[in-house]
């Protein structure tokens, strides 16, 4: 009697789970602009795959800077996208509030510097040689690595404020940017390029990564891995034909043409399926950690394992 009444509660705790699931608009916050590389997440919202799972999910577009690891750790979305070296940053400062990442979207990192073809640089140590200005933000983990690798850049250092407004009107000015996006866009207006990928250099963290807190996972595990099905379909999806999505984010962000978005889609396939769709591996963040220790970034060791889920 006692084994019937524990399997009939149960079967009701997971059917309420469902219902308050289905009920609730969980929220996905995302670290830039509708653009290609979320193309899987709104797919999987174009295609009912979130409903498919049980899930209502609200997409929230993101900005230059918008901080959606806090908002992650401080409970303000559900799920968000952060990037690889961020979240070891984030394991060590907020240890109360631990972060996993779920899925990672670019297997290899998308990161350049963007550079103008007619100054005719032949790799990375030539621009961090060379005169002019260096737009990026210099606080990030890679610019950190590439001054180590490098040394500081003899150009001028100035802020990244998005977009490629200011390549396009200064001849001397390099700057940072995804491989997918800047360099299409300064082409586009008439600006040949020639673009350094700092995985190149070996510094190559997973790049637009799905993550939820630890909290979260522990207490609505279920919900989780159906959000991870969802996402992982989506992307499948996506990648097969971007097409209808492309039009959907275009129609979102209008600072990118249609035709970008489907250039963009293409350039970052091989980034994407240089792995297994989503996966990760230990011994990635096992090199990732070291790096930012080598870095000074963290200053004390942590487990690779801690940082992840295995669905």
């Amino acid at each position: 009697m006692k084994i019937l009444f524990a399997t009939i509660l149960t079967v009701f705790t997971l059917l309420s789970l469902k219902i308050q699931a289905q009920e609730k608009a969980f929220t996905l916050a995302l670290n830039w602009k509708a653009e290609p590389e979320f193309g899987g997440f709104y797919e999987a919202q174009l295609k009912n795959l979130y409903k498919k799972q049980g899930l209502q999910v609200k997409i929230l577009e993101g900005g230059s800077g918008t901080p959606t690891i806090q908002m992650l750790a401080n409970g303000k979305v559900d799920f968000a996208i952060v990037s690889a070296d961020e979240l070891v940053l984030a394991h060590e400062r907020n240890p109360k509030n631990k972060i996993k990442a779920l899925f990672a979207v670019y297997q290899t990192s998308p990161y350049i510097i963007m550079t103008h073809a007619e100054r005719n640089f032949k790799n990375l140590k030539e621009v961090f040689a060379a005169d002019g200005v260096l737009s990026l933000q210099s606080g990030l983990p890679y610019y950190s690595f590439l001054v180590q690798k490098f040394g500081k850049p003899k150009a001028r250092v100035v802020p990244y404020s998005g977009g490629v407004g200011s390549f396009l009107n200064n001849k001397q000015l390099s700057q940072q940017g995804f491989l997918t996006i800047e360099p299409v866009a300064a082409e586009k207006a008439g600006q040949k390029t020639k673009n350094f990928v700092i995985a190149d250099e070996g510094f190559n963290p997973y790049l637009v990564v799905l993550a939820v807190t630890e909290k979260f996972w522990k207490t609505q595990p279920e919900i989780v891995k159906g959000l991870h099905q969802a996402v992982l379909e989506g992307w499948q999806l996506y990648l097969k034909d971007p097409k209808a999505t492309n039009l959907h984010m275009s129609q979102l962000n209008r600072s990118l043409d249609l035709a970008t978005f489907e250039k963009a889609s293409e350039i970052q396939k091989p980034l994407i399926e240089s792995a297994p769709l989503g996966q990760m591996t230990e011994e990635r963040w096992t090199t990732l950690i070291k790096q930012m220790r080598a870095l000074k970034l963290i200053q004390k060791p942590m487990n690779a394992k801690d940082l992840y889920l295995v669905l």
